[in-house]
Order: structure tokens, then C-alpha cells, then sequence
């Protein structure tokens, strides 16, 4: 019972017994692209074993001749023109891993115009021209793949494309940044101050002498226009995402959060509503109890909700040589498979083929609508129910207020969690609570992601 008939079996059709090698040209040598030649080296076998081919670096172009040539030996060319790179006709697929916006743009276009695959971890490009490069692309019928440019050793692009294709995707909430992340566990866990912490991070080497691009918010929300076209099907949209960084933020909101329950971390968050979707990075408070606040140091994570699967997490390194170098070796992967496959077939690039991507708007800020924290310096603690009793005049329905406990040095602080409100009601009632002659400084206000 239960058995199938016993059938013979013919013999499989014999692969070729060697394909061509793909054939790599890379530009810039440098952390990320010395990474890659290693685990290249090191794991070939197995490499050339999953793609059916092996996978081989001809040729590289770097500022620094002696340095690239210390790196690759003498039996990978090097050359100070990536243009030679881009458009040698010994090179199939070229592997950006220079960084920046301007040179790489040109770089790139020329490679997709000589019919090259294109493999990049640089986010930036992607965030500001990628609309461009990926018409480029699909008009020469190349393929371009950047699972190193988001989430670096985290597969959230082949998850999103491929593993949840079947799903209706609601949202997508992630620590996308390792430098502020280890910034924040450090303030949470060691009680630093902001700058303390930024200067252990920049002794550590996990973040640069010019901070701004990680602490700002922009590295995250270059991420998280690619996350949210690859979840939504709409376009690379990085001037619409909301962005606030981590710098103003205090040591005693982050102890205000703990005391509530809560730990604070740089989300960025992309949401679907009837109306269109949400898109912003923002220091935010999380449950202590969630998953997500347990991501800590320079580690990354990605959450997903979809309607079939619920929702699904993907945790890894936030930083580094040979894990940005696993992703963009999987991409070179995927290119090797795609010999004798038309464009069509492919899977596209931001998930969704060009005829399907989505119109759906870009909501304002003032349209969102979550829980928020608000931390009230007062002149004298009083009755903290009065504090309660404005805020619902105002339309800002509270679900716990306290005081700040162990806080010295400081005056008394009202502590607020409200319920879910518009941030445009919250922006209006906190310039009125502001000019209130009980308030005894600057009011801060953090928004609360329970990510259910």
C-alpha cells in the first residue's frame, strides 16, 4: 500500500564535462573586493560545483597598482583604468566594489552598454541612479545583482525575490546599519553617552573618521529603497524616504526606554497601507522582549511579514571583508546559471518585471500612524494624570504614563507611551505641550515599532 510501481530508471544525460569559466573583471581592490578574490581562491571547488562552471578573476582595476598587484599576484592583470575593465571583451560579468556615486555610475552603464553582468555591493549607486542602470540593464538584456549592496551577509534580496515570492508582502522592518547599531548597544549596554560610543566605534574600526553617512541615516535608507522595491514591486525611491539619524539622541532616553520595557534601535521600515506605504529610518523604540531588540554590536537583521508566511527573520553580520564577499560571490553564482536563459526568464531585478511594478504612493510623514514615547521635562512632578488628561485634549490618546526613575542630575521627567496616533496629531500636540508653562525643556518624542 502506498507504493509506487517499481519503474527502471534511465541514465541522466551527462553534463559537458567542462563549461566555459565565467570570466571576472573587477574594480576596486579594497576591503571588500580583497575579500572576494580570497573566498574565490580558497573555495573554488565548491564554488565552480554549485554554479556548473568555474568562476574566474582575469582582471582588476585599482587606484593602487603595487597594492592590487600584492593582492591578486602576477597572474591576474591589473590595470588604473576600469573603463579597460569594463569593457574588455575577455570579461563576461563586472564586479563593482569601488563605492561611490559618479565614476561607478559611468563604470557601469559602459559594462551593461558592452553587454557585461554587473555585480555590485554599492548601495549608494543604486539608491541615486538605479532606476537608470536597471532600464540600461533590461534594454541590453544583462543582468545586474547587488545582494552585497543591502544587507551584506544576509540573503534578503534572493529571500524577497525568490523564497517569498508567493506572498502579498505588509512590511519590512531591519538593522540595516552595523556601525549605529554597535553605537546603541554600547549606550544601552555600558551606559556611554552618544559621543563615548561613536569614539569606541571609530577606535574599533566600525565606523569611519566621518561618521556622517552611518550615523545620519543615510547608509540605512540607501538600503531601504531597495528593500522596499524589491517587497512592494514599485520604484528605487530614495528621495522619499524619511530620514533621522541617531546624534541627537540621549543616554537617559535610552534608560527611559529600558525602564518602560523597551530598547532603542535605528529601524529602517518599510509598511504597506490601502493608501500607499511608508517609508523611513528612525531611531525607534522596540519591545525587549522582540527578536529585533536583541540584535546587538555590528550585527544586522531583516524582518519580513508577508500574509502566507507570517513573519520571517534574517539575522547576520552587518560589516565586513568575506561576508559582503559571500553575497557578491552568490551573485556571481547566479550569473554563471544564467548562460542560454533569456532576460524574460530571469528573475528581475526588483523582483517584479517591468510591466507589473506598482504606482502606489509614497504617504508623508504626518500620515503615519504608530505608538510614539515622549519624554517631558517638567518644572515639578505633580500630578502626572494632568499630564494624561492634555495630551487627550490634544487628540493623543495615552496608554502609560510614569515618571523617570535613577535619572541624576536631571529634574523631574514625565514618561509618556501613547496609543497608536498620527504623527501629524503627535507634531501638533507637541509644539502646544512645548510652550506649556509646566514643561521645563525640550520635549523628545521617539516613535515605538512593535513589528507584530
Amino acid at each position: 500500500m502506498y507504493r509506487d510501481p517499481v519503474q527502471s530508471l534511465e541514465p541522466l544525460p551527462s553534463l559537458p564535462a567542462a563549461l566555459r569559466a565565467l570570466r571576472v573583471g573587477m574594480i576596486g581592490i579594497g576591503t571588500v573586493g580583497a575579500g572576494t578574490f580570497r573566498v574565490l581562491a580558497r573555495n573554488q571547488a565548491d564554488i565552480a560545483g554549485r554554479a556548473g562552471r568555474p568562476i574566474e578573476l582575469v582582471m582588476v582595476a585599482a587606484r593602487n597598482l603595487a597594492r592590487a598587484a600584492g593582492i591578486v599576484g602576477d597572474a591576474v592583470p591589473v590595470t588604473d583604468d576600469p573603463l579597460r575593465v569594463a569593457t574588455h571583451p575577455d570579461v563576461d560579468v563586472v564586479v563593482e566594489v569601488a563605492g561611490g556615486t559618479g565614476p561607478a555610475r559611468d563604470w557601469v552603464l559602459a559594462a551593461i552598454a558592452h553587454g557585461k553582468h554587473v555585480v555590485t555591493a554599492n548601495k549608494a549607486l543604486l539608491a541615486v541612479h538605479g532606476a537608470e542602470i536597471f532600464a540600461a540593464a533590461r534594454q541590453h538584456g544583462v543582468a545586474v545583482a547587488y545582494e552585497g549592496a543591502v544587507a551584506v551577509s544576509i540573503p534578503i534580496v534572493k529571500a524577497l525575490r525568490e523564497g517569498l515570492t508567493a506572498n502579498r508582502i505588509e512590511w519590512v522592518a531591519g538593522i540595516i546599519n552595523g556601525t549605529t547599531n554597535f553605537i546603541l548597544s554600547k549606550m544601552e549596554d555600558d551606559g556611554l553617552d552618544f559621543p563615548a560610543a561613536l569614539a569606541q566605534a571609530q577606535a574599533l574600526g566600525y565606523a569611519e573618521a566621518d561618521p556622517a553617512f552611518d550615523i545620519e541615516g543615510i547608509d540605512a535608507a540607501h538600503k531601504l529603497t531597495l528593500l522596499a522595491a524589491n517587497a512592494f514591486g514599485t520604484p528605487v525611491r530614495l528621495a522619499d524616504v524619511q530620514v533621522e539619524g541617531i546624534t541627537s539622541l540621549q543616554r537617559m532616553d535610552v534608560a527611559c526606554a529600558a525602564q518602560l520595557g523597551f530598547r532603542i534601535k535605528l529601524l529602517g521600515v518599510a509598511r504597506r497601507r490601502e493608501e500607499g506605504i511608508e517609508l523611513r529610518v528612525q531611531p525607534a523604540l522596540v519591545p525587549a522582549s522582540h527578536l529585533m531588540a536583541h540584535v546587538n554590536g555590528s550585527m544586522n537583521a531583516v524582518m519580513v511579514k508577508g500574509d502566507a508566511a507570517g513573519v520571517t527573520m534574517y539575522y547576520g553580520a552587518g560589516a565586513g571583508s568575506e561576508q559582503t564577499a559571500s553575497a557578491v560571490i552568490a551573485d556571481l553564482v547566479d550569473v554563471a546559471r544564467l548562460d542560454g536563459t533569456h532576460a524574460a526568464q530571469r528573475v528581475p531585478h526588483l523582483g517584479f518585471h517591468p510591466h507589473a511594478m506598482s504606482a502606489l504612493p509614497v504617504l508623508p510623514p504626518a500620515a503615519a500612524c504608530l505608538p510614539h514615547y515622549l519624554r517631558i521635562p517638567v518644572h515639578a512632578a505633580g500630578r502626572i494624570e494632568a499630564v494624561s488628561d492634555w495630551l487627550a485634549d490634544q487628540q493623543v490618546p495615552v496608554r502609560q504614563v510614569s515618571l523617570a526613575s535613577g535619572q541624576p542630575g536631571m529634574g523631574p521627567q514625565v514618561l509618556v507611551l501613547t496609543q497608536p496616533v498620527r504623527q501629524g496629531t503627535v507634531d501638533l500636540a507637541l509644539q502646544a505641550l512645548q510652550a506649556h508653562p509646566s514643561v521645563a525643556g525640550k520635549v523628545t518624542a521617539l516613535r515605538v515599532e512593535e513589528l507584530a
